[in-house]
């Protein structure tokens, strides 16, 4: 780990004198951010609607690009949304589903054996920083990488802090789970973008930063200083987590700090910018109404994400989309507004930049999900999942137009939701809408068939009727 580190800050440096001496003013790729926060639900920011959580910097940086209603994860918990977002691929082509063992919960509770999970992302898949790297652009890794023990060996030049980790075991020093250099700051949050600054403010474009910090995921870790503005405030919709609203306000000022440093280096204008969440926000910790569930869960409280793209002159700001996307849709993207041509990648996303430029209003596809294994429930006593041991049993989804069915490998059961009218997923009209479900079930099987993914049918003998 030592020699690691060693390697790493002798790179960076090398990385620093050369962008110190590049005079290169012909280059005119974009430097491409994307910011993905760690389990912030749909509505834990301003600009979708929170009156609680206070975020004017993520706020007005959305107002300078487009705003997604309709945005997604491509899975409800970390790993498997990342691995989606870097390969631009469904969970059944890489194997990631969940995090650690798919045998969440109690043996005697799980009817079916679930599929086996990746816990490591292999190798042979073809990830952004490796597409970008080799495309001329210097990479950078901060925050929480969850895929791999070390993204240096990923395609990144620089790493900050960024492990197979899951979470950091404390905030403050010592981090324990999490290594980083030491710095000026000491909350890591700080610290990851007081690092991630250095690197911006340093290095010559163009620049691929990957700005994904490990808040706001658990332990909840308030910042003092900011308790006494959140602690006397009034509930709104189901939050009123001060803690957390303190570590949600930190980050909003560190992301503020960041747009500074591209602005004032005049950056900002071909700078494309990503902001997403890589699944919903933890039900019991923050909530996001009208949406059912939370993280780990396939209602759209899980997997229901804040999301917008800015790039200025590219497009238009102030605008809103109610169409539907995924993290999938990041990775076709940025090879787009990269100019970069010819990857023969198979990526499952698609390049949305004809939505993004005002071009067109809708994307005629399905979204799925798919996830063959246990996930069990943090609150037995307070949850809204569909039953009190588990967030997520085995099962699929499909998103088609307004339409979301979810599909359970345990009985075979259907549960069929309109979301234009229903976006809380209360009213199951598998039984009435027959048709529909008929549909959407051969646009299901086809899926499992061109993605090959895993459909577990043997029975678990440890089961308890």
């Amino acid at each position: 780990m030592k020699l690691i580190v060693v390697i790493t800050i002798i790179l960076f440096s090398s990385l620093v004198s050369c962008s110190i001496q590049s005079t290169d003013k012909n280059n005119v790729k974009p430097n491409i951010v994307i910011i993905n926060i760690d389990d912030m639900g749909w509505k834990d920011v301003g600009f979708m609607g929170s009156e609680y959580y206070e975020t004017p910097n993520i706020d007005k940086l959305s107002t300078n690009g487009m705003v997604f209603t309709n945005g997604y994860a491509a899975s409800a918990n970390c790993a498997p949304s990342r691995a989606c977002l870097m390969t631009g691929m469904w969970t059944p082509r890489h194997g990631v589903y969940t995090v650690n063992s798919s045998e969440r919960g109690l043996a005697k509770d799980r009817k079916i054996i679930p599929t086996k999970n990746t816990n490591l992302l292999a190798s042979e898949f073809t990830i952004i920083p490796e597409v970008l790297k080799s495309n001329g652009y210097t990479t950078c890794h901060a925050g929480k990488w969850h895929l791999s023990h070390n993204p240096l060996e990923d395609g990144f030049d620089v790493n900050i802090g960024g492990s197979h980790a899951g979470l950091p075991k404390s905030y403050y020093p010592p981090y324990k789970s999490v290594r980083i250099a030491k710095g000026k700051s000491e909350y890591l949050t700080d610290l990851v973008m007081e690092k991630a600054i250095e690197f911006v403010d340093t290095i010559a474009s163009p620049f691929f930063l990957y700005y994904s910090p490990y808040a706001v995921h658990t332990p909840i870790t308030p910042v003092d200083s900011l308790l006494t503005k959140y602690k006397n405030k009034a509930p709104w919709n189901g939050q009123k987590n001060y803690k957390y609203a303190t570590m949600i306000d930190n980050l909003d000022r560190n992301i503020g700090l960041l747009i500074k440093v591209l602005k004032n280096k005049n950056l900002f204008d071909n700078t494309l910018i990503v902001f997403t969440s890589d699944n919903g926000g933890l039900y019991g910790i923050t909530q996001q109404k009208p949406l059912r569930a939370g993280k780990g869960s396939y209602y759209e409280g899980g997997i229901r994400a804040p999301f917008f793209f800015v790039f200025n002159n590219k497009i238009t700001p102030n605008t809103k989309s109610d169409v539907p996307i995924s993290n999938l849709d990041i990775f076709p993207t940025i090879l787009n507004y990269a100019g970069i041509e010819n990857t023969q990648l198979e990526l499952d996303g698609d390049n949305i930049s004809s939505v993004l430029e005002g071009k067109t209003a809708a994307l005629e596809r399905p979204l799925f999900w798919h996830f063959p294994i246990y996930l069990e429930a943090y609150y037995r006593k307070d949850n809204e999942n569909r039953d009190s041991l588990f967030r997520t049993r085995p099962g699929s989804v499909i998103r088609k137009g307004d339409w979301k069915m979810h599909y359970y490998f345990e009985d075979d059961d259907i549960d069929l939701f309109n979301l234009a009218e229903d976006i809380g997923e209360q009213n199951n009209l598998a039984k009435i809408k027959p048709k529909k479900v008929e549909e959407l079930l051969k646009d299901l099987q086809k899926w499992w068939k061109d993605t090959n993914a895993p459909i577990p049918t043997k029975l678990n003998p440890k089961y308890e009727d």
